[in-house]
């Protein structure tokens, strides 16, 4: 393993290193392994903090979930699920850095979660709510990245543009190692459950997800529909093909593929509006 490669992995793996994240999150991930304690009791350590509270719930109306009647941290938890609450509290910080610096990824990343729910509700696939949230996550590493390897992120956008590479594959030449794994390392880190890791970690290669390759392929698949629909901006422009194993594994056909697409166009629209949303309503809390 490339030297640079592993410390990397040892900056990932030490969440100390990473942003801020809310002195609830230990107490939250002590109580979600206790097979005893109540949604309402996880509710409460989550409501005692503010400010994560209101973003919790702003994710959890978004265009990304469509419930839209999201009223309070226990209802979002009843809803959602315990894992998409605590997966939405522990990335909180960073989708504020995205929000902030990386504008174009945080739509991105909106849009794919947009595009997994509609992709799974219309293939009948279960936990919906727990894909979407995995597609929301799925480019997380590339803000770790960015925060921990600034000045190779210069050099990754310079191969990507100069060298016609997609930003994976340029990330690999730097780095030795790409987003999706590292956001599966920080997944991981967080003690996140497999089914959300695994599409993290494996939404570019189906071949290395071993246990969750549906839930993986739908992600794949969201990614691909926002890089073409041209939806905020991962780092690259090119739309590298559906990998053959996703388009068998969600039984897709052009019809079935129309329909999705047509119904995302139309949701991309409230996405773009809640995005505008989520950045005033940042800005006036500042």
């Amino acid at each position: 393993m490339d030297e640079r490669r592993s410390e990397l992995k040892r900056i990932i793996m030490d969440t100390k290193t990473l942003p801020t994240l809310p002195g609830v999150i230990s107490k939250l991930n002590a109580l979600s392994e206790n097979d005893k304690a109540s949604v309402q009791e996880m509710a409460r350590i989550v409501s005692s903090d503010q400010v994560l509270s209101a973003r919790i719930l702003r994710l959890a109306n978004s265009p990304s979930y469509g419930f839209y009647r999201v009223s309070t941290i226990s209802n979002a938890m009843i809803l959602l699920g315990v894992n998409v609450v605590k997966s939405l509290a522990l990335s909180s910080s960073i989708f504020e850095i995205m929000e902030k610096n990386s504008l174009g990824l945080w739509e991105h990343s909106l849009g794919v979660a947009t595009a997994a729910n509609i992709t799974a509700k219309k293939l009948n696939i279960p936990e919906v709510e727990e894909i979407a949230t995995a597609g929301l996550l799925h480019d997380i590493g590339k803000v770790i990245i960015g925060l921990k390897c600034a000045d190779a992120v210069l050099e990754i956008r310079r191969r990507v543009k100069t060298d016609d590479l997609y930003t994976r594959e340029a990330e690999r030449e730097v780095l030795d190692t790409d987003h999706a794994e590292v956001g599966g390392w920080l997944a991981k880190s967080w003690y996140l459950p497999d089914k959300l890791s695994e599409p993290i970690a494996c939404h570019h290669d189906l071949t290395r997800s071993e246990d969750h390759r549906l839930k993986t392929a739908v992600v794949h698949m969201a990614d691909l529909l926002i890089k073409a629909s041209g939806f905020g901006d991962s780092g690259d422009r090119a739309v590298p093909p559906i990998q053959t194993m996703a388009w068998e594994l969600l039984k897709l056909d052009e019809k079935l593929l129309a329909e999705i697409v047509q119904e995302l166009e139309d949701k991309l629209i409230e996405v773009k509006n809640f995005s505008l949303e989520m950045q005033i309503a940042d800005a006036t809390e500042a």
